[in-house]
């Protein structure tokens, strides 16, 4: 984690009121309300408009299969140095299919060896995108031949909305939540 504390603490359930109460029920309701909500709730109007794009990013709206959207996402938090983002995917992105060694590579992204030219594509992409904010004509053609023009366009939002995120979790300084525990290699970001 970037900070040792947040600077914007996540609420606890007997600090909200009934908007920001409102705003977490329906992730109240499956037992578990993470703490980028529960900070994130402290701005109810700015939050609901941050989850109704998250939810596309995350839905099957999103054409990129779930595997790779995991795969940039992934490589998005450590780019960023996203302790909590990382630990957050890391169980979803084994859940929509990574294995343990595909994770441990995303650290070091599109050069490891042994991705399909497919990851490899997307990496790259990612990698372009978090350094200059452009993904080049030659990562483009080969994404082109390999996805949709929607995949295309999907991959470019995903990126996007998981920097953001990673900018608000490291600036704010959300917690893991309990139970987690920080990737040694992440340790001081």
């Amino acid at each position: 984690m970037r900070i040792s504390s947040p600077r914007i603490p996540p609420l606890a359930d007997s600090e909200m009121d009934a908007d920001q109460k409102e705003l977490v029920a329906p992730m109240a309701a499956t037992g578990r309300v993470l703490n980028i909500f529960r900070t994130l709730a402290r701005a109810p109007k700015a939050a609901r408009a941050f989850l109704a794009w998250g939810n596309y990013v995350l839905s099957r709206r999103n054409e990129l299969p779930p595997r790779q959207r995991e795969l940039v996402i992934l490589r998005v938090g450590f780019l960023c140095k996203s302790g909590y983002e990382w630990t957050q995917h890391v169980e979803i992105g084994l859940r929509d299919g990574l294995t343990l060694p595909e994770i441990a590579r995303i650290k070091i992204g599109a050069s490891a060896p042994e991705w399909s030219q497919d990851d490899r594509l997307l990496l790259q992409a990612t990698d372009e995108l978090h350094h200059d904010k452009f993904i080049s004509d030659a990562t483009w053609a080969g994404l082109r031949g390999a996805f949709t023009e929607k995949q295309c366009m999907d991959l470019v939002f995903t990126v996007g909305q998981y920097t953001q995120v990673s900018m608000i979790l490291n600036t704010f300084g959300v917690p893991l939540d309990p139970g987690q525990v920080l990737d040694p290699d992440l340790k001081g970001y």
